[in-house]
């Protein structure tokens, strides 16, 4: 099952902030990017009956079905340096990944 670390937790909420009502955030995996599949952070006010929900600090994502599967044990985490900020997925069944971090091969 994949998890949001606290920090990823934490943004998500800042972010939720500005967005409508009811809107949870999602992680989904999309085909395309430079190594066949690429990572996808978005809100949707809209839950599947086939979503699964990961849930940290109070904080709730959705995960699809399709993707579930392709992020397995993966750790989602918000990365903040001095020259950049973004989320970052840990997935241990990518094989392959692009140095742009969101593109990855399985």
């Amino acid at each position: 099952m994949p998890v949001l670390t606290s920090n990823a937790a934490k943004r998500i909420k800042e972010l939720g902030a500005t967005e409508k009502a009811g809107a949870t955030f999602r992680v989904s995996v999309d085909g395309g990017g430079c190594s066949g599949f690429k990572y996808r952070f978005d809100f949707d006010v809209k839950q599947n009956a086939d979503d699964t929900v990961i849930e940290t600090d109070g904080v709730k994502a959705l995960i699809d079905a399709v993707s579930l599967g392709f992020l397995g044990n993966s750790h989602i985490d918000y990365v903040e340096t001095l020259g950049e900020s973004y989320f970052s997925v840990k997935n241990p069944n990518a094989k392959a990944s692009c140095g742009c971090g969101n593109s990855f091969a399985v």
